[in-house]
């Protein structure tokens, strides 16, 4: 069955979110219910929140050197907050998941096939 990568994506550093606040616990409730209703119904592969892009480290190889640097890839507004790979007849199916993620998550959501 075809996978599908579905992208959270958020505005700014959300390093400094209250994640004891009441807007925070509904929304890991809600996305809590997604994680379990993908469970039982057979999409789920992986998922996971990540942590700020500014937490990120960059892994560069070039004529055999590596190189590292502190931050993220791209200096960019956005940045993606978590994912879900899901397994997913097409890709209808697929976006009929990242509606209900987007709306538990209260962010957009992308959705990109893989290759696996």
């Amino acid at each position: 069955m075809p996978q599908y990568l579905l992208s959270v994506w958020h505005d700014g550093d959300y390093s400094d979110l209250d994640w004891s606040s009441e807007d925070m616990a509904r929304i890991g409730a809600q996305v809590n219910a997604v994680n379990d209703t993908m469970r039982d119904e057979g999409a789920w592969v992986f998922g996971t929140g990540l942590r700020p892009a500014s937490s990120a480290t960059v892994v560069r190889a070039s004529g055999g050197e590596v190189s590292m640097t502190d931050g993220p890839y791209a200096e960019t507004k956005e940045q993606m907050g978590g994912f879900w790979i899901i397994e997913a007849a097409d890709l209808d199916s697929a976006l009929n998941w990242a509606g209900k993620a987007a709306a538990a998550c209260e962010a957009p959501v992308e959705v990109r096939p893989t290759d696996a």
